[in-house]
């Protein structure tokens, strides 16, 4: 699909979805009106979802042009399903991922681009504020990213809220896809572009638990940490 007229979006937003059938919704209508007045599209890859989130997703498809879906039948994980909706989605001038748990509030999205635009910066990660996590799992991330922000030269805020140009997109894509870099975060770093990051507060999940796993979540910090050390070597 494209947006009206024929015309090529200029804001790509994509978003894994996985359990999310309950913020589907109030995601797109927040979007929306987050970004009235700019051309936009919406990606929605739904990742082997186990609820019903596929058929709300094809619903807000149907009823919104700007509105596209990626259907997943094998579970992939969060950055393997933002970097399909990346590749997915090759016709903007400005790409953003956020979640669909509504964590990262869609209003923040104009703050992310209004950087970018700046020009000097080629990604904008949305800064981490506020108390949203439990203390345990807050000192946990912030360590994790403070050890991948000294192998990096990421801001230790970032995290998977950010917009980012073509040429970091492209760099994702290639990363995550092909040289096997376990989240989209680190392969920005990876890019060697100039990034920057804005404080954005983060809201408290409405619904639903992550769909991580602690387990799930140490095991994926390992994999980054390796992955961030061999990629300086």
């Amino acid at each position: 699909m494209t947006g009206g007229g024929g015309t090529a979006p200029r804001v790509a937003v994509v978003v894994p979805v996985h359990g999310n059938e309950a913020t589907l919704r109030e995601l797109a209508d927040r979007l929306g009106a987050a970004l009235a007045g700019r051309p936009w599209r919406l990606r929605l890859v739904v990742d082997a979802s186990p609820d019903d989130s596929l058929a709300v997703a094809r619903d807000l498809a149907a009823r919104d042009h700007r509105i596209a879906v990626t259907g997943l039948t094998v579970n992939v994980g969060q950055h393997a399903a933002l970097a399909r909706g990346l590749a997915d989605e090759a016709a903007a001038d400005a790409w953003v991922c956020l979640d669909a748990d509504l964590q990262d509030p869609p209003e923040a999205v104009p703050l992310l681009l209004d950087r970018l635009a700046a020009g000097d910066v080629a990604a904008v990660f949305a800064g981490r504020r506020g108390r949203y996590e439990s203390p345990l799992r807050r000192l946990t991330g912030t360590l994790h990213r403070r050890v991948a922000g000294r192998l990096t030269g990421l801001p230790p805020d970032a995290g998977a809220f950010l917009a980012m140009g073509p040429a970091v997109r492209a760099e994702v894509v290639a990363a995550v896809r092909e040289r096997g870099a376990p989240s989209v975060v680190l392969a920005v770093g990876g890019s060697g572009r100039a990034v920057s990051s804005v404080p954005v507060v983060r809201d408290r999940r409405p619904v639903g638990r992550s769909a991580w796993t602690a387990r799930a979540r140490v095991r994926q910090s390992l994999r980054s940490l390796y992955w961030a050390v061999r990629a300086r070597r």
